[in-house]
């Protein structure tokens, strides 16, 4: 197997063992103090490969990157706070298997931001991402009954509302990711606990106002922290060693695998249809991603 793929494999499972251990293993804790937490472990752990792989000429400086620069890397820090946040209640308030396909969504949101601010245009293809990953939420919502009725559902859903909130905030901080290693050339493996930290820093008044024990969870949150970290390297080891319309659809099977955790380990219910909007949910960014590719392809041509 291609090494690419073969991390892209890896990184699907971490991420897919993560969401579900954030709701099998976490109950009773805010998103807040998991941020805070996991991040802390998250940094710790990923130390190392900075350590090996740092080469400061490649750095750039806080005056080669100015305020805007700063502000950018601040605020996709603080978004991916507030986008766990978010996520961590849609679990609370709903099955990973029904939460973990709408929360996967986020090219959908990604698109819109690009086209306005990064000057990239729509093709064929992902128009029809966009119009497969619409389906995968009306699948997730469909329990029978009039046509409109799986759409009312979602809107109406608390989990749901939440996992689309917290996808929007992934999305408008994957753009400044991309900006942040593309543009302003910062490093992945500096960059990572940058990101750990800022987010965890952003969250943590919300953390401390109601922060409960945690000792006696320290293990979980030390593996917890393992699987970001893990995850964060996996993840950009195989973007850097395959093209993005490959690695990008099987990263995101992640979906699949936290709906088969859920569906099979916890045993919540309408597993059949929720394994059916993931696998539409995988398909839906699947299309976006080579229609990302495509475009790219036509610019440069």
């Amino acid at each position: 197997m291609d090494p690419g793929i073969a991390y892209s494999v890896l990184a699907a499972f971490v991420w897919g063992i993560y969401i579900f251990a954030l709701k099998r293993y976490f109950p009773g804790y805010s998103g807040a103090v998991l941020t805070v937490v996991v991040n802390a472990f998250a940094v710790v752990l990923y130390l190392p490969v900075t350590a090996v792989t740092y080469d400061p000429d490649a750095v750039p400086s806080l005056a080669e990157l100015g305020a805007t620069g700063v502000g950018i890397v601040a605020g996709t820090a603080a978004l991916v706070g507030v986008a766990l946040i978010l996520f961590v209640d849609a679990l609370d308030a709903g099955d990973v298997s029904y939460v973990a396909p709408i929360n996967k969504l986020v090219p959908v949101f990604v698109l819109p931001i690009e086209i306005l601010f990064l000057n990239q245009f729509l093709t064929g293809m992902q128009v029809l991402g966009v119009a497969v990953a619409t389906v995968a939420v009306y699948v997730a919502n469909y329990e029978g009954g009039a046509f409109l009725d799986p759409l009312r559902r979602a809107v109406r859903s608390r989990p749901a509302q939440l996992a689309l909130a917290s996808a929007a905030c992934y999305a408008v901080s994957d753009v400044g990711k991309r900006v942040a290693l593309q543009e302003l050339g910062i490093p992945t493996s500096v960059f990572v606990p940058v990101l750990f930290v800022g987010a965890a820093l952003a969250v943590l008044p919300v953390a401390v106002r109601d922060w409960p024990g945690v000792r006696g969870d320290l293990p979980k949150f030390a593996a917890a922290g393992a699987l970001v970290a893990v995850g964060e390297h996996v993840t950009s080891t195989a973007f850097g060693l395959v093209p993005a319309s490959i690695a990008s659809p099987i990263v995101n099977m992640q979906a699949i695998v936290a709906v088969v955790l859920g569906g099979v380990v916890l045993r919540e219910a309408r597993f059949g249809t929720r394994l059916a909007a993931a696998v539409l949910a995988v398909v839906g960014v699947s299309l976006i991603a080579l229609g990302d590719v495509a475009a790219l392809r036509a610019l440069v041509g």
